[in-house]
């Protein structure tokens, strides 16, 4: 009985997000999901025994015979996939190294499913690594929903990456990646990617989690907490009793709507700080207060909601009501309404690292691509976006272009020999190094070089377009191309198969300047394989300067004139097929004092040194 109650309450709470989803997603289809799980923790064995209740749905034209769940904790263990690779890449991530191989049995992580149930009968499974593998009793038909019951146990490992307890600072528990997750099904098919340090890819869904614990632990994460007046910490509202039971434990009960993941952490030193933003949104911040994080984190309640401010003005509000910054994990990592970041910085490290995870939650959080095929779509965006939000928030007098520290990185990958294509998947990196300046510092230059093709003022306006055509929708490298087309009217594919699929760099130089029958005769070439329009600058004697433009056929169209630049005097067309062209000025020589290309400095031309000519 308790099953099919079950079943029917799910469906209806479960029946408006999904025709919402139909609706807006039109042609294209997702999966959706609801999880209601508890577990009770041994704070000292550092394990816990969990119940999961799942409403699956099958939105595909697909008949699926097989699941998969990610079992993350099972990579922390002597000789799992994650332990081999870091121990045999060429530049291993410094915070895991060897630390795997040498994990006690007390301090590895494991998760097991002991008993799975599908609709009432039992389920077949194979635990392969991180990634459980389930061969359903009946088919999974198109358009249905099917109830998944099943009992699990775990123990958190020592923290190592991302997740794991008593991490370098003291933190107790910082739970991600905790529970076994059904792993998503899209066009592509199954996404049961094995867990060695990448990624995510989640199904959208809601997340109802009961978490039993001592009750000196005070908790934070994704999720509204629905108990806070028994719950006290902080989170009750001004006024508010707290009626708490004289039991040894308490069990937080929260609940977040339309995510793809869960995360929470806890300790019983945990200081709660809480903002709450004219908007309605809610801050929280939640730190271990020592000599060490005491006066930063209290500034950091300064920045967090002016970054909240910034990201919404500029990439589309942001759709919950509450955030949360919490110490613990082994840097910074991102998850639905709430980050984890280490906590002994400095106010400038402190207030950059959460920007950029708060970035996050517009890019990995709510529009929520894949990451393991489309890495630069949130952590190269993620990292543009941060970059504008620091120059924005932080700096009293922000100098140069904020994503120059990007072109350095991405030029000295490109001169690396190291470089692989974005569209590598990102567990398949051949070096770390090559996958970083990939997907943050070249995936961040993908919307800089869109601001330089298109106009930025053409490009921001796109990216609003984007969070409101693809928000909860999961777009790939052709979605986000497709909508700066339209926001532009110019023809761009060319553009992401160069830059996405290729290695290929631009490099253009100015290679000729003469007198020609009273006239200027200028000679370009495109010494690069990558083609790109070219903005050129040129500068009289007399100090006055005209732009001249040169895009490029295939766009089939060209950007309007962009404030603060020098008048446009003439527009050229360069096929691509040409590496070379000439422009002739209808001005002599003696009144010409330089020329520039790219005086902007947006172009990622590699090699700037033949980009200008001066008259000597």
């Amino acid at each position: 009985m308790r099953k099919i109650t079950f079943f029917l309450v799910w469906t209806l709470i479960m029946s408006g997000f999904n025709q919402q989803l139909i609706q807006a997603q039109g042609s294209r289809w997702q999966q959706s999901i609801s999880y209601q799980m508890s577990i009770d923790m041994d704070v000292r064995a550092n394990q816990y025994q969990g119940q999961q209740t799942i409403a699956y749905s099958n939105h595909s034209p697909d008949t699926l015979h097989k699941v998969f769940f990610h079992l993350y904790y099972n990579a922390f263990q002597p000789n799992s996939m994650m332990d081999e690779r870091s121990r045999t890449i060429a530049d291993p991530d410094r915070r895991v190294g060897d630390r795997i191989s040498n994990l006690g049995p007390d301090e590895i992580g494991y998760m097991s499913v002991k008993g799975m149930h599908m609709n009432g009968n039992k389920v077949s499974m194979e635990e392969v690594g991180t990634i459980l593998e389930v061969t359903l009793p009946e088919p999974i038909l198109p358009n249905s929903t099917v109830i998944f019951d099943t009992e699990f146990e775990a123990q958190v490992p020592l923290q190592v990456r991302r997740a794991g307890r008593d991490n370098a600072e003291g933190v107790r528990y910082s739970m991600a990646q905790w529970y076994p997750k059904m792993a998503n099904y899209d066009e592509q098919g199954w996404h049961a990617n094995p867990y060695i340090g990448r990624e995510f890819y989640g199904t959208f869904g809601d997340f109802d989690v009961k978490i039993t614990i001592d009750k000196d632990y005070v908790l934070g994460g994704t999720g509204y907490l629905q108990n806070a007046n028994e719950i006290g910490h902080g989170y009750e509202a001004a006024g508010e009793t707290v009626r708490r039971t004289e039991a040894s434990k308490l069990t937080w009960h929260f609940y977040a709507p339309q995510v793809h993941d869960f995360m929470w952490a806890a300790d019983p030193d945990f200081t709660h700080d809480k903002i709450d933003m004219e908007n309605g949104i809610t801050i929280h911040h939640l730190y271990i207060k020592n000599s060490k994080t005491e006066e930063n984190w209290s500034q950091l309640k300064e920045y967090t909601p002016r970054a909240m401010e910034f990201f919404s003005e500029n990439y589309g509000q942001y759709p919950y009501q509450q955030y949360s910054v919490i110490q613990g994990g082994d840097g910074g990592m991102e998850y639905p309404m709430s980050t984890l970041i280490t906590g002994h910085r400095s106010l400038g490290s402190l207030v950059g690292v959460m920007v950029h995870e708060l970035a996050h939650s517009w890019f990995q959080g709510v529009l929520g691509s894949n990451e393991s095929l489309y890495p630069w779509m949130d952590e190269g965006f993620t990292t543009f976006a941060s970059n504008r939000c620091m120059a924005a928030i932080f700096s009293e007098e922000p100098s140069g272009y904020p994503q120059r520290g990007a072109y350095v990185s991405y030029e000295r990958l490109a001169k690396s020999g190291l470089e692989e294509p974005m569209s590598t998947h990102a567990d398949h990196f051949h070096t770390n190094t090559a996958y970083g300046a990939a997907a943050y510092s070249k995936g961040a230059l993908f919307l800089s070089q869109m601001g330089y093709i298109i106009g930025e003022e053409v490009r921001d306006q796109a990216m609003l377009n984007y969070w409101d055509q693809w928000k909860f929708r999961q777009p790939n490298a052709n979605d986000i191309t497709r909508v700066i087309e339209k926001a532009s009217g110019l023809e761009l594919d060319w553009f992401k198969e160069y830059w996405v699929y290729t290695t290929k760099t631009i490099d253009y130089a100015i290679t000729g300047v003469e007198e020609a029958n009273g006239k200027t005769k200028i000679t370009l070439q495109r010494k690069g394989l990558m083609p790109m329009p070219i903005d050129l600058l040129v500068t009289h004697e007399d100090g006055h300067q005209e732009s001249i433009y040169l895009p490029l056929t295939m766009m089939r169209g060209e950007k309007a004139e962009e404030e603060g630049f020098a008048k446009r005097t003439h527009t050229q067309k360069w096929p691509w097929t040409h590496r070379t062209t000439e422009i002739l000025l209808d001005k002599p020589l003696s009144g010409v004092k330089s020329i520039s290309i790219d005086p902007s400095q947006r172009l990622a031309d590699i090699n700037r040194e033949d980009n200008e000519w001066v008259k000597e």
